[in-house]
């Protein structure tokens, strides 16, 4: 099985049961996946800058050494190898926004916030100039996303290694937006999860509401359901590596600038060969350059609000 490495994200969206937490947070950064042959794991350290819940709010990445990072491009896939704001220098986690506003996770009943750990693979990109044949839908131009059904809440920024289990194809407006399944292979159950059944067998009913939960989360936005491939059902995890190498085909054509990324930041220090690469004093005076870290503003009362949607006929 292949080890791989998923970083908890928190940039795009807030929910409001574990705010602070993965299972909170929504973000567009990397995330890790790993198997039963654990290898030595290298750990990230975070520094924040700017007001949680403020616009200026950002998570940097740097390695034990000190030495600041992209969790998009130099967190290798693959644990085991030395080798996120997709927009910003560096891809620091941040909150999303729209017009002007920070983005929160509508609590759609009865889930309230996330209903696991929600982050994606580094080295990672789906491709909005590639067509999939089997969903007929280009790439979102964000890494693969990853949902950890692991027991344990993580922490935004959080590196975690697990195993891939499955995928779910989300078509949303019209673009393929792949949906990882995976598993923390520090949880108590990852023994014995291995496959999409697994999932099924001891955790009955976390793959349907994982359905509806994509299927009705941007619902109180004034936004249509999601669609989905296959007609709503998961493919195995032999499928999903498959996408995940692809995926992580595109990213080197990204970082190689062998493909136009439009607005995508590939600033990085360790991708050999890419025209991207900077030096780690240029990558430390990007982040000693962002706001100061400061007292957290407070949440919005709409966080607590509870959405009714009407029942599938």
């Amino acid at each position: 099985m292949r080890i791989m490495r998923l970083l908890l994200n928190s940039c795009f969206r807030f929910s409001t049961t574990y705010v602070g937490s993965q299972k909170s947070l929504k973000t567009g950064c990397s995330s890790q996946i790993l198997s039963f042959h654990q290898r030595k794991m290298v750990h990230y350290q975070m520094e924040e800058r700017g007001k949680p819940n403020t616009l200026d709010y950002r998570i940097y990445f740097k390695t034990s050494d000190g030495k600041y990072i992209s969790p998009f491009h130099d967190i290798p896939l693959f644990a085991g190898e030395d080798q996120i704001a997709t927009k910003d220098p560096l891809n620091p986690i941040r909150q999303d926004v729209k017009k002007g506003k920070l983005r929160y996770v509508a609590n759609v009943f009865p889930h309230k916030g996330y209903i696991w750990n929600y982050g994606a693979l580094p080295q990672t990109w789906e491709d909005p100039s590639h067509e999939d044949n089997d969903t007929k839908g280009c790439g979102d131009n964000d890494p693969i996303d990853v949902c950890d059904i692991g027991s344990k809440v993580c922490s935004p920024g959080e590196v975690i290694q697990v195993k891939v289990l499955g995928i779910l194809a989300m078509i949303d407006e019209g673009e393929t937006d792949w949906k990882i399944i995976a598993i923390n292979v520090e949880d108590k159950d990852a023994a014995n999860i291995n496959t999409i059944d697994d999932v099924r067998k001891l955790k009955p009913g976390y793959l349907e509401s994982t359905v509806d939960w994509f299927k009705k989360y941007k619902v109180p936005d004034g936004k249509p359901e999601n669609q989905f491939a296959f007609n709503g059902e998961f493919k195995d995890k032999d499928f999903a590596i498959e996408v995940i190498k692809s995926t992580h085909q595109f990213w080197k054509a990204l970082t190689l600038k062998q493909t136009d990324g439009g607005a995508i930041n590939c600033k990085n220090v360790s991708v050999c060969n890419s025209p991207f690469q900077c030096s780690k004093e240029d990558a430390c005076s990007i982040v000693q350059s962002a706001p100061a870290f400061g007292i957290s503003n407070a949440l919005p009362e709409e966080v607590n609000k509870w959405h009714f949607l009407p029942n599938d006929s």
